[in-house]
């Protein structure tokens, strides 16, 4: 922390900094990529480059997302994962055209996320791991055209049949969340059987070697468990000086797939 209390003095981005970092991407598309810039401050003056379709503001220290975001009008790729983020803006509905927003590596609280978010209907991709959300809002089960939802590493005891019935869901990470315990959400189990990529099984799903295999798998997770029962549950990064890292192996994995049509 610098004298004074204040926060670390990010790089100042203008707009001539900004027009160099415009690329194009392999399928044409102009993305405007100022990540890991040591950015605190959203860059206003990015606003009057509104026309590229992909937007990378992550892994920089920015704190708030102005509500002037939804200026990009064309935008289909949004990244502001590994920042300080703690709320997301209204007018982030307007933003229709997006496919892809990844807000992951934040600290969002459920009261952060707004209800307009609702409004992105086209959305197929949405990543809101490594937060600090402790419910999902059941209007994200409006978004039809999801395919991928990313919910890992919160504090989330229990998502919405609105979310794991969605339509055309194929991903749907909820790893390293405290759910009560298998017997007690039977019914959550059983929304989630017809993905491609299972998280949860029951049981009576399983063959007598496999059984076995996760039971023992199971008590080996609850010793440690029991180990820990006097640590914190709630994640808090207050640590860091800079944004997490650890993010970093499955962003490309993210973009990469967001991005087709």
């Amino acid at each position: 922390m610098a004298k004074g209390g204040k926060g670390p003095k990010g790089k100042k981005i203008t707009l001539k900094v900004a027009k160099n970092c415009i690329k194009i991407t392999f399928d044409g598309r102009k993305r405007l990529d100022l990540s890991k810039m040591g950015i605190t401050n959203f860059p206003k003056c990015i606003l009057r480059l509104n026309d590229v379709d992909e937007l990378d503001l992550s892994r920089n220290m920015i704190r708030k997302i102005p509500e002037s975001i939804s200026k990009f009008q064309n935008l289909r790729w949004l990244d502001l994962h590994s920042n300080y983020i703690d709320k997301l803006p209204e007018s982030l509905g307007q933003m229709t055209t997006l496919l892809y927003l990844n807000v992951s590596n934040n600290r969002l609280i459920t009261n952060g996320l707004p209800a307009e978010l609702n409004q992105l209907k086209n959305i197929r991709t949405l990543n809101l791991g490594l937060n600090h959300l402790d419910s999902v809002p059941t209007t994200l089960g409006a978004l039809k055209e999801l395919h991928e939802v990313g919910l890992y590493d919160n504090l989330l005891t229990s998502i919405p049949n609105s979310i794991s019935k969605l339509p055309k869901l194929k991903k749907l990470n909820i790893k390293r969340n405290p759910f009560p315990k298998s017997e007690e959400s039977d019914t959550f189990i059983d929304t989630i059987k017809r993905l491609d990529n299972l998280y949860l099984v029951e049981d009576k799903d399983l063959c007598s070697n496999c059984l076995r295999k996760c039971q023992q798998a199971r008590d080996k997770l609850n010793k440690i468990k029991n180990i820990a029962t006097g640590a914190p549950k709630k994640a808090i990064f207050s640590n860091l000086v800079s944004p997490n890292s650890m993010a970093k192996d499955s962003q490309e994995d993210w973009r990469i797939r967001s991005t087709s049509p």
